[in-house]
């Protein structure tokens, strides 16, 4: 039987002042070939002069951290070709998203939110699930959603071939996938909200742009 990766990212702490929370989950078939996808890519980042950097969007938007006095130009020329890659590699994904001020600052009652959210997910593609002989979960230690993740996929799947393995965004290309697809989910919502911030719209464009040029690129792996 095969193994299923499912990678986690979050989209924010829980105690920071961020309007939403979000995770996205990464779920990839082991069978299918990721290694052509990302020579193809790294190659390009070569023949492009463009340095190969573990993607972190975060740091990528603002120019922070490995990005730290990288011009704007080829920031987004780092994000267009890691987009094309994610957009070409085997994998799907969902993402869950919640504003916190419906939980009234109460962290208790979105974790239990959130167990619910990834239980009642995995019950209902229960059937798919249940084909892989081992499911290896890969996490970044996020506080709020270590234990959702184990306690949800543990109950809903109740295989003894469940592996957890801690990870972080440096490790592996479908774990900063699941870091690109977070932001722009997140940035679905802002737009939505109209409360974009400079830099989305510096990055980004206006709401029409980054549907065209962003979004639409990666939406068609949403699992439904």
């Amino acid at each position: 039987m095969s193994e299923l990766s499912i990678m986690c990212d979050e989209s924010d702490e829980w105690g920071k002042l961020s309007e939403y929370y979000l995770i996205t989950l990464v779920f990839h078939d082991q069978s299918d070939d990721l290694g052509t996808h990302i020579a193809k890519y790294e190659a390009h980042l070569g023949n492009a002069g463009l340095p190969d950097i573990a993607f972190h969007a975060g740091p990528l938007l603002n120019g922070h951290g490995d990005y730290e006095g990288m011009p704007m130009r080829e920031r987004k020329r780092l994000l267009v070709a890691f987009l094309t890659l994610v957009r070409n590699m085997p994998f799907t994904y969902v993402t869950f998203a919640h504003k916190k001020s419906e939980f009234d600052d109460n962290r208790q009652r979105f974790e239990a939110q959130l167990k619910r959210d990834l239980a009642d997910y995995l019950l209902s593609h229960l059937e798919r699930f249940q084909t892989y002989g081992t499911v290896k979960v890969y996490y970044d230690n996020g506080h709020v959603v270590t234990d959702a993740l184990k306690s949800s996929i543990s109950y809903a799947l109740s295989k003894e071939e469940i592996v957890y393995r801690e990870t972080c965004v440096r490790d592996y290309r479908l774990e900063q996938s699941a870091d690109l697809l977070c932001t722009l989910e997140l940035t679905v919502l802002k737009y939505a909200a109209n409360t974009q911030t400079a830099t989305d719209l510096k990055i980004f464009g206006n709401a029409r742009a980054f549907k065209m040029n962003y979004l639409k690129a990666v939406r068609k792996k949403l699992r439904s």
